[in-house]
């Protein structure tokens, strides 16, 4: 669809919607929230289904805290990079309109290859509602698939990216979970025996949230309440809807390792697809292998295999699909036709990844508007990442394509004869996150590059416009400004679906017809009600339960991860390049 200005939608919407925000957030003397609200709403197309509307909301004080509908989050104007101009709404062209996921994690509780021991020294090793992330993750989908389109520009969506850990632990299984709930059919979230759980979760170790059990574990200690069938419930079979928009796929560093940790070298496919599961250990041995994971990769794996000789080991019922997958597996099973669900065939990857196991390629977001995704894994190990140099100098290359002039290492103007499409950039880390030089061990001799070089090469080349990413779970938007204004560009972070606040973000790119360009960003929720009801394991009651018990994770940190209002729903001005 073609570009479309804004005037042609808010005329006589303005007044409704800003009524409908005042009364939805309470009447009488409008307070500063009130007026925000209602100045947004006055500036927005639709705000329907999003957190200009409404967000969850957490009741009570302490404890187990339920949650509610609360305010909407009002737009925040930021000016780091640009000032804004008056009549920019009136002018306004949209250009393209689209949606990232990321950090889905979906998980497959009952693999022996989980660490779930460690939660007391890593926060993401055991999560009591992640036997519903299946089920969550299709609920999103069910939101974006009930909007019309952007809030700001009114375009409908042309594309969702999911920027990685898409799986959890590069199981097959939960590849094949995650295809599913994207492109749409039937899928049972189990593993192993079909017809029972076999996990930590009806073990009887207090450690855990034990949901059907009504002894009082650590959890129920805090709160957490008893739910008859709830495992049963949350690994039966269903119908996702999948996604109704073209859909694409970035590559995460748990997508790619054991655990997003240790590189899969092979050395535990023997274990992944046993007989045998790790449920606990003392504090000492559970404190080394926990520090190993951070600072020593290769030594973890021999402290996992002398912890089960003396552990508690459970007994549970092989299954092959648990097997990890190799990046070209990854890249393969996007090309399955049966899913290809709403396109485009490989959903970004190609039969020349499959052959030569590179993950990142360009696509088209809207007329003008070019995506790039970017696989920023390292396989030596660890959570953080980095670019290996043959996919760098990729990168430049894709850049000068597309650019009509471009920045010298040296700050002269170098003329090309590139399209001039504005970019985009996707990847999993943030540039904070991109510190992990160690040499990839499929490619040892070839150098690997940091975030701070990513953003070098950036800022060379004054189409990109946004570099979008995921990773830290949390909400952040960060400015990288120039003295050259067309050379700046907004990082967006978002936070993941599987860690409270469960967010992703349309994101809106305009032209204000100034001279300047806005990205709006705007974050949504599943589809799931926000008021819980402990007897009701119907696939809406879990997709409620799960937003729910992530806010109430013991291990969580919701205030972090939840960001600040200029990392919520924003409009980030920067100067359009010039041509």
């Amino acid at each position: 669809m073609g570009a479309i200005s804004r005037r042609r939608f808010v005329t006589g919407a303005s007044a409704t919607v800003a009524g409908a925000a005042l009364s939805l957030y309470g009447g009488g003397p409008a307070s500063a929230l009130d007026r925000a609200l209602a100045a947004t709403a006055a500036r927005a197309v639709r705000i329907e289904g999003t957190t200009l509307e409404q967000a969850a909301t957490a009741t009570g004080t302490r404890g187990y805290r339920r949650l509610a509908a609360g305010p909407g989050w009002p737009l925040v104007v930021r000016d780091d990079l640009a000032a804004p101009k008056p009549g920019r709404d009136d002018r306004r062209t949209g250009l393209a309109g689209f949606v990232q996921f990321t950090d889905l994690h979906l998980v497959d509780t009952e693999s022996p290859v989980r660490f779930e021991y460690l939660a007391r020294f890593v926060d993401s090793a055991y999560r009591p509602h992640e036997s519903l992330t299946v089920r969550g993750a299709s609920s999103l989908v069910e939101r974006v698939n009930s909007l019309a389109g952007g809030p700001w520009t009114g375009l409908p969506f042309s594309l969702v990216m999911a920027t990685g850990d898409n799986t959890d632990n590069h199981e097959r299984v939960e590849l094949d979970w995650y295809l599913t709930v994207m492109s749409g059919g039937r899928l049972t979230p189990n593993t192993g025996d079909l017809r029972a759980y076999e996990g930590v979760q009806n073990s009887g170790n207090a450690a855990y949230w034990n949901p059907e059990l009504a002894y009082r574990d650590a959890y129920k200690a805090k709160g957490f309440p008893q739910v008859p069938g709830f495992l049963t419930a949350a690994g039966s079979p269903f119908t996702a809807p999948g996604l109704r928009v073209p859909w694409y796929t970035t590559i995460g560093n748990h997508d790619d390792s054991i655990e997003g940790s240790l590189p899969d070298l092979g050395l535990l496919n023997a274990l992944y697809t046993g007989d045998r599961k790790l449920e606990g250990c003392d504090d000492a041995d559970a404190a080394r292998l926990a520090d190993a994971l951070r600072h020593d990769p290769a030594s973890a794996v021999s402290l996992l295999a002398g912890l089960l000789g003396k552990g508690d080991v459970r007994k549970v019922t092989p299954d092959a699909r648990r097997h990890p997958f190799t990046p070209a597996e990854f890249a393969a099973a996007h090309l399955d036709p049966a899913r290809t669900g709403a396109g485009p065939m490989g959903h970004g990857f190609t039969r020349e990844a499959v052959s030569s196991g590179r993950l990142y390629y360009t696509f088209p977001i809207a007329p003008g508007v070019v995506g790039i995704s970017l696989d920023t894994t390292n396989r030596a190990g660890f959570a953080d990442g980095s670019l290996g140099t043959a996919q760098l100098r990729w990168l430049e290359g894709v850049l000068r394509q597309h650019s009509g002039h471009w920045y010298d290492t040296d700050g002269t103007v170098v003329r090309g004869t590139g399209d001039d499409a504005l970019l985009v950039v996707f990847s999993h880390h943030t540039s904070g996150t991109m510190g992990n030089l160690l040499p990839d061990p499929y490619h040892p001799f070839e150098a690997r590059h940091d975030g701070a070089a990513l953003v070098s090469l950036l800022q060379r080349y004054p189409n990109v416009v946004a570099w979008v990413n995921g990773h830290t779970h949390a909400n952040r938007i960060i400015p990288h400004g120039h003295p050259v204004p067309e050379r700046a560009f907004w990082e967006v972070n978002t936070a993941s679906h599987i860690d409270y606040p469960q967010h992703a973000r349309i994101i809106e790119v305009a032209d204000n017809g100034d001279g300047t360009l806005s990205l709006f960003t705007t974050l949504i929720e599943s589809a799931a009600r926000y008021a819980t009801d402990f007897g009701d394991t119907s696939n809406a009651g879990l997709a409620a339960l799960y937003r729910e018990l992530s806010y109430n994770d013991p291990y969580a940190t919701p205030a972090a991860k939840l960001g600040a209002p200029g990392d919520h729903n924003t409009e980030l001005l920067l100067a359009r390049p010039g041509r």
